[in-house]
């Protein structure tokens, strides 16, 4: 059977289509680069810092994106797809190996392996796949990723501001192409049939890449407890972070992320809106990553005075789930909670009096806002049980 011919099998299936183990397999190294992400804005926490941590995360979401996007087209049982995914594992161990030198001289290694998965990938497609319209998508993703290419090399080379800001008007180019289909010239609209996406399979692929972040915060958490002395101080941070972990996925889980599974499956756009819903989940992983970072900081120092960067990163962890989670509202039901703008207003006042408290009370004090939007979602859905409304994407 011709990999076509696997593609066809697996649409025509009826029953239910689930991530494989060889996807987990694959997961476990964006494991790793979430973690070395996390510590690099540890060691380095400046804004400059942080917007290079965020275009690296972009780099690695867009991968695992398109592979898990791509995995609903073939038969992963089978050795030649085996081999593909393989190989963007190790091209992505390689980009995770490189994080903690990519704007300095492991700039090129970076952006190799970044651009080897992509051409790499596509050239794998574009040979194997007869479907021609499977085929013509890869090949306007590679030559998205021909007109991005020179960014990344160019800034590798000459590293620097530079480095970083053409790394940055790289990702966005790429994730443009990602959020329009990749257009072409001739093909300025492409098919939203395109991506044979299941519902159930894309919805749990996600819900796996947020698992992958928690797991870093759990992790990064509990290392940081382990390298320093225990103290009440300590403790209380590290039980801060992990109420704070809790709440996130509580919050997330609650309703939309249950639901979500059924919106891909009766949205009228399905490629769009998984599109759309991965965007979603990026911004959250994003809140979840920085709250791993903050639960550093704070085991750290729990007492003394808060810098105002701590306090960014500590209140932002939060802040940045909420806005992801409040994307993941819209996607499912047409509308945000309520909830969602009433925890960011209470972040926001929290941030204005960040130097009046140590850095142990201000990680409290955003546990305990999730705490509220947790328990305030409860309250809601007895009043007003949602049903998912998928919006018009188109």
């Amino acid at each position: 059977m011709t990999v076509e011919g696997d593609a066809e099998a697996r649409d025509s299936d009826a029953g239910p289509r689930r991530p494989e183990f060889l996807e987990l397999f694959f997961d476990l190294v964006y494991l790793l680069a979430l973690v070395v992400l996390s510590r690099k804005l540890v060691d380095h926490l400046t804004w400059a810092s942080a917007g290079q941590t965020v275009i690296l995360l972009m780099g690695f979401s867009l991968i695992w994106a398109l592979t898990a996007w791509a995995a609903d087209t073939f038969d992963l049982n089978r050795p030649t797809v085996q081999a593909q995914i393989i190989a963007v594992s190790f091209g992505s161990l390689v980009m995770a190996a490189a994080v903690p030198g990519a704007f300095g001289n492991r700039g090129l290694v970076f952006a190799v392996a970044y651009l080897s998965i992509h051409f790499a990938s596509s050239l794998y497609y574009i040979v194997l796949l007869r479907d021609p319209e499977p085929r013509r998508r890869s090949v306007r993703i590679m030559s998205w990723f021909c007109t991005s290419a020179p960014l990344w090399l160019t800034g590798a080379l000459l590293g620097g501001t530079v480095r970083w800001v053409l790394w940055a008007i790289a990702i966005v180019l790429e994730y443009t192409g990602a959020s329009l289909g990749f257009p072409t010239r001739r093909r300025i609209h492409p098919p939203v049939t395109e991506w044979r996406l299941a519902g159930e399979r894309v919805s749990e692929r996600y819900r796996q890449f947020l698992i992958i972040a928690f797991g870093v915060a759990i992790f990064e958490t509990a290392t940081a407890l382990g390298r320093h002395p225990f103290t009440i101080g300590r403790g209380a941070a590290f039980a801060a972070t992990f109420v704070t972990t809790t709440m996130m996925w509580r919050i997330y889980i609650h309703q939309a992320g249950g639901m979500l599974t059924n919106a891909i499956a009766t949205a009228t756009h399905r490629s769009r809106y998984t599109q759309f819903a991965a965007v979603s989940h990026v911004v959250m992983v994003g809140g979840v990553i920085i709250t791993s970072v903050d639960a550093q900081l704070v085991i750290r120092r729990p007492y003394g005075d808060t810098p105002t960067s701590w306090g960014v990163v500590i209140l932002g962890g939060p802040a940045v789930f909420l806005i992801g989670r409040g994307l993941l509202d819209y996607t499912v039901f047409s509308r945000m909670s309520w909830s969602r703008p009433a925890g960011l207003a209470v972040l926001g006042a929290l941030g204005s009096a960040v130097h009046l408290m140590p850095p142990l009370l201000v990680a409290v004090a955003g546990t305990l806002t999730l705490l509220g939007v947790a328990v305030a979602n409860l309250i809601a859905v007895r009043a007003y049980p949602p049903r998912p409304t998928p919006p018009p994407i188109g």
